[in-house]
C-alpha cells in the first residue's frame, strides 16, 4: 500500500498529534479533517495544504455521538471513495480526582477514550474489509500497559482500547486492512498543559514522526519513544505496594 496519495481521514483533526500526522501523510493525498466546530479548522487546513496535500476538506464530527459514526463514514466514502488511511486521534485526559467522586465524569472519560473508539473502529474496519484495503491508526498509551492508581480511569480506558485494537488487528489479518497501534508515553502538549512531564516525554511532532515511520513500514505497534517498550514490560513486575504509589 502506498504511503502517499489516496484519502486520509483524521478523526480528531484539531488534536495536536492528529494534525502533525496529517501533515506527514499529506503529500499527494486528499486529506479530510473531522472534528467538532469544523468551521474553525483554518489553521490545521492551511498546515496540511502547505505540507503538500492534493486537497483538504473538513467534516463535523462528534466522537461521543455514536449514532453519527456510520452515516459520517458512509457520507465520506460516497463523496470521496474508499478511505485509504483513517487516524483516530480524539480523546480526553479528564480529571482523575473529579472522576473518583463523579460517576458521570468517569463514564465520560471511558466513553470518549474507549466506547467511542470501539464504535468508530468497528464501522471503519467493516468498510475497509469490504473494500479489501485500508489502514487504521489507533492511539493507545503507556498508561494502559499497567493501570496506575494515580490515573486509573484514563488508564483503564486505554487498556481496554489497546486490547480491543490488538484483537481487531488479528481479526483483520489477511483482509488487506492493516491496523497500527501507537503507544506513546507522556506527551507534552495542550492535553497535559500544567503537568510536570514524566521521564521519556515526547512531543506531538515526535509521536507523529514515529507513527508515520511505523505506518510506512507496515508495523503493528510502536512505542514512543522506543525505550518505554521495555519499560512497560518491567512495570508488570513492580510489587503492588510500590506500584500504587507511582505518580501519574
Amino acid at each position: 500500500m502506498k504511503d502517499t496519495g489516496g484519502l486520509v481521514v483524521i478523526f480528531g483533526g484539531r488534536s495536536e498529534i492528529g494534525a502533525e500526522l496529517a501533515a506527514r501523510l499529506a503529500p499527494g493525498a486528499t486529506v479530510l479533517l473531522a472534528a467538532r466546530r469544523a468551521d474553525r479548522l483554518d489553521d490545521q487546513v492551511a498546515a496540511v495544504a502547505a505540507a503538500g496535500a492534493a486537497a483538504v476538506h473538513t467534516r463535523e464530527f462528534d466522537a461521543d455521538d455514536l449514532d453519527s459514526h456510520a452515516p459520517l463514514v458512509s457520507g465520506i466514502v460516497d463523496e470521496f471513495g474508499p478511505i485509504d488511511t483513517a487516524v483516530l486521534a480524539f480523546g480526553i485526559l479528564g480529571d482523575q480526582a473529579r472522576a473518583e467522586s463523579d460517576p458521570a465524569h468517569a463514564v465520560q472519560i471511558v466513553h470518549t477514550d474507549y466506547v467511542a473508539q470501539v464504535s468508530l473502529l468497528t464501522v471503519l474496519a467493516d468498510r475497509m474489509r469490504a473494500a479489501g484495503r485500508g489502514r487504521l491508526v489507533v492511539f493507545s498509551s503507556i498508561a494502559g500497559a499497567r493501570v496506575r492508581r494515580a490515573n486509573y480511569v484514563y488508564g483503564s480506558a486505554k487498556a481496554g482500547l489497546d486490547g480491543f485494537a490488538s484483537g481487531l488487528a488479528d481479526a483483520l489479518h489477511g483482509t488487506g486492512v492493516h491496523l497500527l497501534i501507537v503507544r506513546p508515553g507522556f506527551v507534552i502538549g495542550r492535553m497535559t498543559e500544567g503537568m510536570d512531564p514524566a521521564p521519556f516525554a515526547s512531543t506531538p511532532a515526535q509521536v507523529a514522526n514515529a507513527a508515520a515511520r511505523a505506518l510506512a513500514r507496515g508495523r503493528r505497534a510502536v512505542w514512543v519513544p522506543r525505550v518505554i517498550g521495555p519499560l512497560a514490560v518491567t512495570m508488570r513486575f513492580v510489587p503492588r505496594f510500590v506500584w500504587r504509589r507511582m505518580p501519574r
